[in-house]
């Protein structure tokens, strides 16, 4: 009987040779090459999806073009392991030809042998075989045929395999080819082929991977070419997941700082819109990076475009402290390079003026907008009501709302909010009231900022009755919020009213929406305090401790007395220590990706959190997690407690030693790790935390849990999720582990865990698991790391 398979080097080929010649001959389309020995692969043009251009609002975002593409995430693609048929995801990319600018940077060299120069027919079958079988089996199977090849395949043989893949688009198997090669012990470093194969994983958007061989190769000791560090920066400024903007800026300055190299005036560009397509809020942190493109646009002698200079004085108009000469700078190299002052520049500029309170200059701008011949924008009467505002002008305030409504027809929602916060500050009861009237019948929201401004009114005054009033009005049109609920407790003290002041505060301390920090518990202590209330008074006192709120300084001294005399030790809340939720939480959410940064000496750490803003769930978790650690919050994330502000989806801890433990224990080396106890500290709270920060929830009901680290470490985990009877599948891409609970397993994880899940959270379908039989029942997962350690080599 014939051999069909090529295969196994101990096995002697019986067919006759023409069988072997027509195997390669109808292979020779696919497989011929140039006949020399340095071959050139094609560059490959990346798919866009167009979008037509629209302008953005100057207050919302600067960028003004913009083209979107559909394509599949790396988090897609590790959910497709447990889903077969993945959503695509709409995302916003940058209208930029990869293939076009990869033409002007030079490309490397991968050396390879033509197939019929092989001298022995059976190894020019067995590579025939390899490269038409390889691309049609999943990583698993991939690796396990690569691995019963090792007697005989060697560095050429694989290269040229993974040459033939790229060169028909195979990619993901050329990077799987490329990954195998990299665990032989014949392997030499080849940095030209490294080169290629990150350059054609980055122009498909797999950044994960093309980092991956990027990061090889400055291991090796190796500097990236110049069009690696190109196409990586352009697939992270693709990526729609959080944080790839801030590691485009990383690779861009690395590209000057460590390659030497002068990017091209596109890729300049490109960085320069992402930085300053977000709202002005999110985006004044990348000012500096801002500056350093525009350093190295300038100091190139490339052609710095309008949009570069307006784009860096609406980044500089944001900040908290205005750099007015920087700015003034800026305009006058638009004026000497003959660029016209557009709307958007002048809007930023009205903007200065109205956190400086120059009217003068506001009014210059006010006639170049009318000038432009132009639709004056809405927040361009706003900042100009705020800069009259400022000098206490606020009937003038007044007349540019009057103003504005009759140029436009009607007032839009900021302007009533800053008309409406301009006459409670001048305590105009009666212009306030009717324009918070005329603002509610307009059906406009939101509606709870004019709220605040109108019970903060009304406590200064002590309007009692019209704050309750208000207060109720706003509970029926608003959702509840700790700010109003904070007002009209101290309202509740104030006149005396103490058996309802302790109905509100249970409310806020049982709702986790409203929730209540130092400001409603130091209230109703004063309260308690003043009315001799004296047991519930050392109630409120140990609840403080406990959370380690500030007591003020005007309640301690009495607080102290109450105390000594009923203790003979009076606990102070001066350490910080976390307890023991705190402690769960935290294993939790680095279980689940939370960063913690170390300083050079490894003696101090701090705790980064970061959330998704597209996340609905990160959306609520994060108004949790600020309150629970808020005490060892650095100050300049602390809000205050007018309710101006929103909290933030990034904060980060102070710098502390305290946190070394959890820093060595999933970060010894700056790492991800995970620690050889995890097995002791997955509790049911660790595990709600886990999957609330890194999980997701499948249409069909299935959970699955983000894990980066080790594959001993992973498998500890398995086993300990075994011990509490949780069945689970892991699937390991790139970088980062899936441990999912399919079916029924998905439901009793969800039992174990929805008592530490956050209320607001539990109804809906946001995270809860399904009752229905999973679709996944009957797929090829794996069971355990263990069954699946040849992907280990991928």
């Amino acid at each position: 009987m014939l051999s069909t398979n090529p295969f196994n080097p101990t096995q002697t080929l019986t067919s006759p040779m023409r069988t072997s010649l027509s195997l390669l001959r109808s292979l020779s389309f696919s497989l011929h090459y140039p006949r020399h020995h340095l071959l050139r692969l094609p560059t490959a043009k990346p798919r866009y999806l167009s979008r037509s251009f629209a302008a953005a609002s100057p207050h919302s975002t600067f960028v003004e073009h913009l083209s979107t593409s559909e394509e599949t995430s790396e988090e897609d693609d590790a959910l497709g392991y447990f889903n077969e048929s993945n959503d695509i995801h709409n995302k916003w990319s940058l209208n930029f030809d990869v293939g076009s600018e990869m033409r002007h940077l030079g490309g490397s060299v991968v050396e390879v042998k033509e197939l019929e120069e092989l001298p022995e027919q059976w190894r020019r079958a067995k590579l025939a075989w390899l490269c038409k079988e390889l691309p049609a089996h999943k990583a698993g199977t991939l690796v396990r045929i690569l691995n019963a090849q090792k007697k005989w395949l060697r560095q050429e043989d694989a290269t040229y395999v993974a040459v033939h893949c790229m060169r028909i688009r195979e990619n993901e198997t050329g990077f799987r080819v490329y990954k195998w090669m990299m665990q032989q012990h014949w392997y030499q470093y080849d940095f030209a082929l490294a080169t290629k194969l990150a350059d054609y994983m980055g122009k498909e958007r797999k950044f994960s991977k093309c980092r991956e061989i990027f990061d090889d190769i400055i291991n090796q000791g190796r500097v990236p070419s110049e069009s690696t560090f190109h196409i990586l920066v352009v697939a992270y400024l693709s990526a729609p997941v959080q944080g790839s903007l801030e590691e485009a800026c990383s690779i861009y300055n690395r590209m000057i700082q460590l390659g030497g190299y002068q990017p091209r005036l596109s890729l300049h560009n490109s960085l320069f819109r992402a930085l300053v397509s977000k709202p002005g809020g999110l985006s004044k942190r990348y000012l500096k990076q801002a500056e350093f493109v525009f350093h190295n646009v300038k100091t190139s002698g490339l052609e710095i475009q309008k949009f570069i200079y307006g784009g860096l004085i609406w980044l500089h108009s944001y900040q908290d402290t205005i750099d007015k000469e920087r700015i003034e700078s800026l305009r006058e190299e638009m004026r000497q390079a003959g660029i016209e002052e557009g709307k958007e520049v002048l809007l930023s500029v009205l903007r200065v003026c109205s956190k400086e309170g120059d009217v003068e200059e506001a009014e210059r701008i006010w006639v170049k907008l009318v000038e432009c011949n132009i639709d004056i924008p809405t927040q361009a009467f706003v900042y100009k009501m705020e800069a009259y505002a400022k000098v206490g002008e606020f009937m003038k305030s007044l007349d540019i709302f009057r103003e504005m409504k009759e140029h436009l027809g009607s007032a839009s929602v900021p302007a009533y909010h800053k008309i409406i916060e301009v006459l409670c500050k001048a305590q105009e009861t009666e212009l306030a009231e009717s324009l918070m009237k005329e603002f509610e019948q307009s059906g406009r929201k939101p509606l709870m900022p004019s709220y605040i401004d109108l019970t903060n009114m009304y406590l200064n005054l002590g309007m009692h009755d019209r704050l309750d009033l208000t207060f109720s009005e706003c509970l029926e049109r608003c959702r509840p919020n700790r700010t109003i609920y904070n007002i009209y407790l101290e309202s509740l003290v104030e006149v005396g009213n103490l058996d309802k002041s302790e109905q509100i505060f249970n409310q806020m301390l049982k709702d986790e929406i409203i929730g209540v920090n130092a400001r409603s518990c130091n209230t109703i202590l004063r309260g308690y305090l003043s009315s001799g209330e004296y047991k519930k008074g050392e109630k409120i006192y140990d609840l403080m401790c406990q959370k380690k709120y500030d007591i003020e300084s005007t309640l301690m001294e009495k607080i102290d007395y109450v105390l000594s005399l009923t203790r003979k030790v009076v606990k102070k809340p001066v350490s910080i220590k976390l307890n023991k939720e705190q402690r769960e939480i935290l294993i939790g959410l680095l279980l689940g990706g939370l960063c913690i940064e170390s300083d050079e000496g490894r003696k101090n750490h701090m705790i980064r959190f970061e959330f998704n803003e597209n996340s609905g769930v990160h959306s609520i978790l994060r108004r949790h997690l600020y309150d629970q650690y808020h005490e060892w919050l650095h100050p300049s994330c602390k809000l205050s407690d007018d309710g101006r502000e929103d909290i933030p989806y990034r904060f980060s801890s102070i710098t502390h030693s305290y946190f070394g433990f959890y820093a060595d224990q999933f970060r010894p080396k700056g790492q991800p790790m995970i620690p050889k106890l995890i097995h002791r500290w997955l509790s049911p709270r660790v595990l709600a935390y886990w999957y609330m920060y890194g999980g997701h929830r499948t249409s069909v009901g299935d959970i699955i849990l983000k894990l980066k680290g080790n594959s001993e470490g992973v498998e500890k985990v398995v086993r300990a999720l075994k011990s509490q009877s949780l069945d689970c599948r892991v699937k390991k891409k790139g970088k980062v582990y899936w441990i999912g609970f399919l079916g029924s397993n998905s439901s009793w994880f969800w039992k174990l865990i929805e008592p530490y899940v956050l209320d607001d959270l539990k109804e809906g379908v946001l995270l809860k698991a399904g009752d229905e039989t999973s679709v996944y029942s009957g797929s090829d997962s794996d069971g355990s790391v263990s069954d699946h350690s040849d992907e280990e080599n991928l």
